[in-house]
């Protein structure tokens, strides 16, 4: 059973940073595409940035220069470190996991495996 698990997320002023952590267990598939989503009511969850298992990683443009996915393969865990962080970025984060080698920031639909969210609360 795949189960992934989130930590890292608070509350920081206008400018500050943080990183995300992601916890993967149970994951045995050959490829995978990791990647982290956030969502603020009453809009949709929309990618952050994602990395593919050929290390392809890509961005959505808001965050492009100030987030870096990255991971550590030994400790199965995947991170965002966020950087600059403004008001905009307030939001649930979540990590998401498929085995798709196409690995891209796409659909939500496109994910599998799903963290169960943390929160990030910039404030100026």
């Amino acid at each position: 059973q795949v189960r992934l698990v989130e930590s890292g997320g608070g509350s920081v002023q206008a400018g500050g940073s943080l990183r995300l952590s992601c916890a993967v267990f149970g994951y045995a598939y050959s490829s995978s595409c990791e990647g982290w989503f956030r969502q603020v009511p009453g809009k949709e969850r929309e990618g952050v940035a994602a990395v593919g298992f050929d290390g392809t990683i890509s961005y959505a443009d808001s965050v492009k220069g100030r987030f870096t996915i990255s991971q550590d393969n030994a400790k199965n865990t995947l991170y965002l470190q966020m950087n600059s962080l403004n008001l905009e970025d307030t939001a649930m984060y979540y990590c998401a996991a498929d085995p798709s080698p196409d690995c891209y920031i796409k659909s939500p639909l496109g994910f599998r495996y799903w963290g169960q969210g943390t929160q990030v609360t910039v404030s100026s």
